[in-house]
């Protein structure tokens, strides 16, 4: 039953209220029930009782409108965030670069800014967050500690990963789970009391955040473009210092306005506006796309029986599919009010219909997904991004099976008290998932160059840079080699080779003598006779 509902039963009854107005203040829905009040008073317009907690209420419905942004804080914060972030894009001296062991040549992997922007950038926010808020220093430091140790675990254990495929791999994944824990430690500075709508308030506000930084960075972007295109008319081509100081700086810059524009620092999550400007509209705009998404979903699980097989051979699907479904569970969030009161009854049953039909297609996807990954898993091998993945679609899955199960379970009356659980209960999944991968993924794929000690420069090359099959020819031979440890297997003829699973992208070309030197295995099929040399 919502509040609303719940006044107009009460609407004689002054002790049932005030009880109903002390629970609302101990779960965090003061700013619901003070909403839900002041529709119950505009609909009655002559009750005593509710004009009574109407005149008594008033400013817990407008306290959070029209706030004034602690612009002083924004520009301090922000504007260090930028500096920080323009000096660490300088790839010349801040990349991250691992060490081949077996030929001790380095490789640069990855600029550093790719990977620290999001704690740096949560750092920053969280220290915004107290300077125009509550003093939480305790918290800051906990999430400067906390996102520093991360980071320096990443560093110090990505060399010890096998082979520099998979360091590229876990290094791209870790930018996506820092990211996410960033996330969590602004929240940790944010959320001031518990409850499941405080954390779904905050997952709300995060999104809306997120969906400003991106307007503001099409704003910057359009103006930094312009900006380079005038100077170069001139022929005239800016320093890379000063179009870091755009890009890097700029960004920097923007998050924490992001933030400051959406999120009042001086109220908890559920006390934070939600029914006007910038947020009312994002609300608006998710619920809208809600049954467009209803469509399209419908549309493409129709045509998938004829082309089923295309995330199972192509990779670059399987990666839209996962985008996709984080889309989806983004798009679950925004569209789901934070207040009953936000909405009339019919509205919230249309919606709640909504939100478990899409929720019921994007679990037949995700389960779709799953098995793609898991037969490419089977008829490759295990690697980091299929780990990992794996991984987000089991949480993706959860936490779409605990919302279907959710709302057939409490019904249309609790179904908003519900979804705020779900959501909770998936932010929780979503950071343990991401602290479990960037914990256990350096020792799944350890280094292992002792396996192929004593082999050519030119092979070890080979056997670093690319993940197994090891599929290896030199030019000038017909005759196409698996390396297995430090020995070379023949592959007896084409349909051989291709009836292994190996694809002639699988090649390797290195010198003939070197590939001679390379002790002989057991040929492919065993019995092949003598195997050939390059």
């Amino acid at each position: 039953m919502t509040y609303l509902e719940t006044i107009r039963n009460l609407a004689g009854n002054p002790e049932g209220l005030e009880h109903t107005y002390r629970e609302a203040v101990k779960s965090g829905d003061e700013a619901a029930f003070a909403e839900a009040i002041e529709a119950g008073f505009t609909e009655t317009g002559d009750n005593l009782l509710l004009a009574a907690w109407h005149h008594r209420l008033a400013g817990a419905v407008t306290r959070t409108k029209g706030r004034a942004v602690a612009w002083s804080w924004v520009l301090l914060a922000g504007l260090l965030n930028g500096l920080l972030l323009w000096f660490i894009s300088d790839e010349q001296r801040f990349n991250i670069q691992v060490v081949n062991p077996l030929t001790h040549q380095s490789y640069t992997v990855m600029p550093a800014v790719a990977l620290l922007a999001a704690p740096v950038s949560a750092a920053l926010i969280a220290l915004f967050l107290t300077l125009a808020g509550k003093r939480r220093w305790a918290r800051v430091l906990a999430v400067v500690l906390g996102l520093g140790a991360a980071a320096t675990y990443v560093l110090l254990l990505l060399p010890g990963i096998w082979p520099r495929l998979y360091q590229e791999h876990y290094l791209t994944m870790m930018v996506l789970h820092l990211g996410l824990l960033a996330w969590a430690a602004v929240g940790l500075v944010a959320l001031v009391r518990r409850g499941d709508q405080e954390r779904f308030a905050f997952l709300v506000k995060s999104l809306e955040a997120f969906v400003v930084a991106g307007l503001l960075a099409i704003a910057g972007g359009l103006f930094t473009g312009i900006t380079a295109g005038l100077f170069d008319a001139l022929g005239i081509q800016l320093p890379t210092v000063v179009q870091r100081l755009f890009i890097a700086g700029g960004g920097g810059l923007i998050v924490v306005i992001a933030v400051a524009l959406v999120y009042d620092p001086r109220l908890a999550p559920a006390q934070q506006s939600f029914d006007e400007g910038l947020s009312k509209l994002i609300a608006l705009l998710m619920r809208l796309l809600l049954p467009l998404t209803v469509a399209v979903l419908l549309v493409y699980l129709a045509f998938i029986p004829f082309n089923w097989r295309e995330p199972f051979e192509n990779r670059d699907v399987l990666a839209v599919f996962n985008a996709m479904l984080f889309a989806v569970i983004a798009l679950l969030v925004g569209a789901t009010p934070v207040h009953g009161a936000e909405l009339s009854e019919k509205m919230q049953t249309w919606l709640r219909r909504g939100v478990i039909a899409l929720a019921s297609l994007a679990l037949l996807v995700s389960l779709y997904a799953l098995a793609a990954i898991i037969y490419r898993t089977a008829s490759y091998r295990l690697s980091p991004n299929r780990l990992l993945l794996i991984g987000w679609n089991l949480v993706n899955i959860a936490v779409l099976v605990v919302l279907l199960i959710g709302q057939a379970r409490t019904g249309r009356q609790a179904w908003l008290r519900s979804m705020h659980r779900t959501f909770a209960i998936g932010a929780a999944l979503y950071v343990t998932w991401s602290i479990a991968g960037l914990l256990a993924t350096p020792w799944i794929f350890r280094n292992q160059p002792a396996a192929v000690a004593g082999l050519p420069d030119s092979i070890l090359q080979v056997v670093y840079q690319r993940g197994e099959p090891i599929v290896l020819k030199c030019y000038g031979s017909p005759h196409i080699y698996l390396l297995e440890g430090n020995q070379k297997r023949w592959i007896r003829d084409i349909p051989t080779f291709e009836g292994q699973g190996y694809r002639w992208s699988d090649l390797s070309f290195v010198p003939c003598p070197d590939l001679r030197l390379v002790p002989d295995g057991e040929t492919i099929p065993p019995g092949s006779g003598p195997p050939p040399q390059p």
